[in-house]
């Protein structure tokens, strides 16, 4: 053996650090530049939906980054032995079986929660964040990215709906978990302690949210100078 192969044999390739920069970008370009629900407009419906209390959202969100996270694992696992005639049927399988999971769970565990967002944690199987995730990334990428993919892209749709159900419970019900924020501090109808507040019943509506999620898509989109292509 030649010299030059024996060095060539000795010269080993460094593993990608873990939170590599190209690893940094899966996570955080869903948050800001490539965020699914203000770049790519996809979960809008239950940004409309669920987004009129807190808890609840918050829920949501931990159910949909559960889904993805881990239905993108177990589609990148499996991704050289699924056969691409099938690969959606196989996809939706996945995604469909954590989302018995989650609502098992809330069920179990959040019942009162569960009754607010039970039909739309069904809905998650047709979320096409996760969907879009498993045929554009998981399908092609190594696990740890497509874990790291799944939670850039969950916390990205995460912090909307949470924005949004944080200006609408606070403007339509005067609180933020329940908590009856404008009274505690004193601000009610009448100037005076113990008062109600005079809630806007727009936020309470899905056309509160759709005013909402303009907002934030037009302010995030001109903050980055998005344009459509």
């Amino acid at each position: 053996m030649s010299e030059a192969a024996v060095s060539e044999l000795k010269v080993k390739k460094k593993a990608e650090p873990l939170l590599s920069k190209r690893r940094r970008r899966i996570v955080t370009d869903p948050l800001d530049d490539d965020n699914p629900i203000t770049v790519q407009v996809l979960g809008i419906c239950s940004a409309l939906a669920v987004t009129a209390k807190l808890e609840p959202t918050l829920v949501m969100s931990i159910a949909v980054m559960f889904v993805v996270v881990f239905s993108n694992l177990i589609i990148s696992v499996l991704r050289n032995a699924i056969p691409q005639r099938v690969r959606i049927i196989v996809q939706l399988s996945v995604v469909a079986s954590l989302v018995v999971l989650v609502d098992q769970f809330l069920k179990a565990y959040l019942y009162d929660v569960s009754k607010v967002v039970g039909v739309y944690v069904g809905l998650i199987i047709t979320n096409c964040i996760i969907m879009g995730r498993l045929e554009a990334f998981a399908m092609g990428n190594k696990p740890y990215d497509s874990v790291l993919d799944g939670f850039g892209s969950a916390f990205g749709y995460a912090w909307v709906i949470l924005a949004v159900a944080f200006f609408r419970e606070l403007l339509g019900s005067g609180s933020l978990f329940d908590f009856k924020v404008f009274e505690a501090i004193g601000w009610s109808k009448d100037g005076w302690v113990g008062s109600d507040f005079p809630t806007n019943g727009l936020m309470t509506s899905p056309v509160g949210a759709f005013i909402i999620v303009g907002i934030i898509i037009w302010v995030q989109r001109a903050r980055n100078g998005y344009v459509e292509s």
